[in-house]
């Protein structure tokens, strides 16, 4: 099998995901077009290039429907001579975009792909597609459905972890975040968004609160304790699936939750021929992908399981990962990850996540993906995994090996 290489990720800045952050005035097409633009200016991406952009977003209604992959391409410089196709795993969209990209080079399916996502929360709000799974009560009810906070929470009093242990966490989030930040190691992946005129309108994560501290967090009143006591009362919901559980310790809140942001992220993913041809050197192998369906009611469980997966089906074991990217989608989402495992904190997202600098859906995968590249590159390491939980239950992973 033709093995699939990355040649190059870059994303834009995270933006506040509301109508005061700063990208809210850019199309989700111009926040791709702004990642795109930058992997053909930084490789020569002249013609049919590639063989098709595969793009990852979550909320494909609106200005974010219609096959936004392609208009995409179409807002970009990339000839108009490559296609362009609209993936949605949730959570996972970026980051299963590159390895359906890795996959379709593997198979020979073309000899390159430019792969990622994007996502603009503040012009295009979660949920407003109306899914099927949190409206239609013959899927709901049958499923035990509950809102992803509530499904955070359930995972903290599954596995015993406390509001405190949520909040350090948190805080150690947005002081690495700060330090990568002041240390520059995002500088050769980050690609400022520009007005018409080429003057800047965001060129760093704004999103980060890096003063935080536990009193601030302890500040805080739990985002989700109500919808799940009071109305529509979903701990109830979970307790029926879970009569084990005498009630649900609702520790989560905006500050040890990812946040709300707008932002894109891309990646080139080829094959040997295609590197000599273009004149590019490849930064890493795709070793493995993988993703697993999970309990649909604790959902964000994923991780877990895929990684299990993921090693179980390549002949390896956790120690054998250097570095790892778990999406902070929620702080239980991670310190479950790091207890199932027993993975020391220190490998673990050592460039803060997604509680501290953004969460922009469709974009994440992509990002943590270019984010863990570049680490492993700056710590001189050799192996990483990227993982995300997911929306209704999945998970999604991806193995990297520098060359």
């Amino acid at each position: 099998m033709t093995e699939a290489y990355i040649y190059d990720a870059v994303r834009t800045p995270r933006g506040k995901g509301r109508k005061d952050g700063s990208l809210h005035e850019v199309t989700a097409a111009r926040l791709s077009a702004v990642a795109l633009n930058a992997l053909k200016d930084r490789n020569n991406l002249e013609g049919h290039a590639v063989e098709d952009v595969i793009w990852g977003n979550v909320t494909q209604v609106g200005e974010q429907g219609a096959c936004l992959a392609r208009t995409a391409v179409l807002a970009s410089d990339l000839d108009e001579s490559i296609p362009g196709v609209s993936i949605n795993r949730f959570c996972a969209s970026g980051l299963e975009a590159v390895n359906m990209a890795a996959n379709q080079v593997r198979g020979r399916a073309g000899h390159a792909y430019i792969a990622g996502g994007v996502e603009s929360m503040s012009r295009v709000p979660m949920g407003m597609d109306g899914g099927a799974i949190a409206v239609d009560p013959a899927i709901a009810i049958d499923n035990y459905f509950v809102p992803q906070g509530i499904s955070a929470d359930i995972i903290a009093t599954e596995y015993g972890f406390s509001r405190d242990d949520a909040d350090a966490m948190a805080m150690e989030s947005q002081r690495r975040a700060k330090a990568a930040w002041d240390d520059n190691r995002f500088a050769g992946s980050v690609v400022p968004v520009r007005d018409i005129n080429g003057l800047t309108i965001l060129d760093h994560d704004e999103y980060m609160r890096p003063g935080t501290d536990m009193q601030s967090l302890g500040g805080l009143n739990p985002a989700f304790q109500m919808m799940g006591e009071q109305m529509p009362g979903f701990d109830k919901i979970a307790m029926l699936k879970y009569p084990h559980l005498e009630r649900i310790n609702h520790i989560h809140h905006a500050g040890n939750s990812s946040g709300i942001v707008d932002g894109a992220a891309a990646v080139l993913i080829g094959d040997k021929e295609f590197g000599e041809a273009m004149g590019l050197k490849p930064r890493a192998r795709i070793k493995a992908t993988a993703k697993i369906g999970t309990d649909p009611t604790i959902m964000l469980t994923g991780p877990v399981p895929v990684t299990e997966k993921i090693l179980r089906d390549n002949g390896m074991a956790i120690g054998d990962i250097d570095l790892f990217e778990v999406n902070e989608a929620f702080a239980s989402v991670v310190m479950r990850f790091e207890q199932a495992f027993g993975v020391d904190h220190d490998k673990v997202n050592v460039n803060g996540g997604s509680i501290a600098m953004g969460h922009p859906l469709g974009a994440t995968g992509a990002m943590i993906l270019g984010a863990l590249l570049d680490e492993l590159e700056r710590s001189d390491r050799e192996t990483g995994l990227a993982t995300l939980c997911i929306g209704s239950g999945m998970g999604a992973a991806t193995i990297i090996e520098r060359v």
